[in-house]
């Protein structure tokens, strides 16, 4: 009796332990949430609270460990905040040239800054550089009151694009990460708001440089240094941001790029600086050993034609907004890999951004990745004389 409740113990003891290795963090070969090819491997990241480490360019998760639990950003915040900064300049809301001027309420900020006084002007462009360099939170709220008139209206669109981009795990109570009562982020939405950022191709400019001087012919001047300290000391390094407060710990959202690879790797609740830099070279040494991105389109080729039904304009060519990539393991690269464009049948009036399709990357015959496809302009419905010239024109002319 004694010895079958000793085996019974023992069988017991081994459940439990195969149970415990199998919710080891996994290495995945597909988005997160999919699994394909996913197989345990040692913690990339044993000191962090919680991580992620993905492909820029498909958004392709190789590694995470308790990516989507929510924990406080500190100034990882500031992402978003560049983002939004960028998108305006993008869309010719807002020029690197133009004087951004010092509220007190942005002078009044505490913790990592620029020292901005009340009435003091700086371009856009010194501004975003004390952001990304020396993670100014003066610097931060000053942008936010230029582009949203307040800091709580910036706010506002900064949940707003996190709804967009379907950061599920997100809220914002400031544009720069200072404490405050359900600020919360998550490593995977933090993955996702870096990667939108990286879109915009000037941003490196800024977060990549190690130093900088800002009020260069003032008597003032100030030396900036970037908090993150990878881009100097990390091959490929060229951003993105670091954060630290006492609820938060030590955070980085980190990005490294090596021939076509473009890597972005996000810890937090790190314990100290030298944790959180070493894990996330760890995190990129591993993707960079062991993986490969595969393009399909640049940035401004050419994918295909759009047809809209009844629209004015009744073709519209398609264009690679941004590199369109698979990630694959060394050695598997291209083979059997082939993609097609599949079109919605699309009618005027349609919105620039809406839905359209998708791109479908097949390898052999299974479906690997897709990518959605939006219009890249709005297109109003054409009046009835133009349809009326479009009918008669294929009635006669065979069109």
């Amino acid at each position: 009796m004694n010895a079958s409740r000793f085996r019974l113990r023992g069988y017991r003891g081994f459940v439990i332990a195969l149970v415990a290795l199998l919710l080891l963090p996994t290495v995945a070969g597909a988005e997160e949430g999919k699994g394909q090819g996913a197989k345990p491997v040692a913690d990339l990241a044993a000191s962090a609270k919680s991580a992620i480490l993905m492909d820029a360019d498909s958004g392709t998760v190789i590694y995470q460990k308790n990516s989507n639990i929510q924990l406080p950003p500190a100034s990882i915040t500031k992402i978003m905040t560049m983002l939004l900064v960028m998108e305006a300049i993008d869309e010719g809301r807002l020029k690197l040239t133009d004087k951004v001027q010092t509220s007190e309420h942005a002078a009044s900020m505490g913790g990592s800054q620029i020292f901005l006084e009340p009435g003091e002007e700086m371009t856009v462009e010194d501004m975003l550089k004390g952001v990304a360099l020396a993670s100014g939170n003066d610097a931060s709220v000053a942008l936010a009151e230029k582009i949203g008139g307040s800091e709580p209206q910036f706010v506002a669109m900064m949940n707003e694009k996190a709804q967009q981009l379907g950061m599920k795990n997100t809220k914002f109570e400031n544009c720069n990460g200072l404490p405050a009562a359900g600020h919360l982020s998550s490593a995977h939405d933090i993955a996702i708001m870096s990667r939108e950022l990286l879109k915009y191709d000037g941003i490196t400019k800024y977060t990549g440089l190690y130093q900088d001087h800002l009020r260069k012919n003032s008597e003032k001047p100030f030396w900036l240094v970037n908090t993150n300290k990878l881009v100097r000391f990390y091959h490929g390094a060229d951003g993105l941001k670091t954060g630290y407060t006492n609820e938060a710990k030590f955070c980085l959202s980190a990005t490294a790029r090596r021939d076509n690879l473009r890597l972005i790797a996000v810890v937090m609740g790190e314990p100290n600086t030298k944790s959180r830099n070493a894990e996330v070279s760890h995190l990129f040494d591993y993707a960079f050993a062991q993986y490969t991105n595969v393009p399909l389109y640049k940035k401004g080729d050419a994918i295909g034609e759009l047809t809209i039904e009844k629209g004015a304009i009744k073709k519209v060519p398609l264009v690679a907004k941004h590199p369109y990539s698979i990630l694959l393991r060394k050695g598997d690269a291209g083979k059997g890999i082939h993609h097609e464009l599949v079109l919605d049948q699309v009618r005027a009036p349609v919105q620039a951004g809406d839905p359209i399709g998708k791109l479908v990357v097949y390898r052999n015959s299974e479906i690997i990745k897709e990518f959605p496809i939006e219009s890249p302009v709005a297109v109003t419905r054409a009046g009835w004389w133009k349809l009326f010239k479009r009918a008669t024109g294929k009635l006669f002319l065979g069109d």
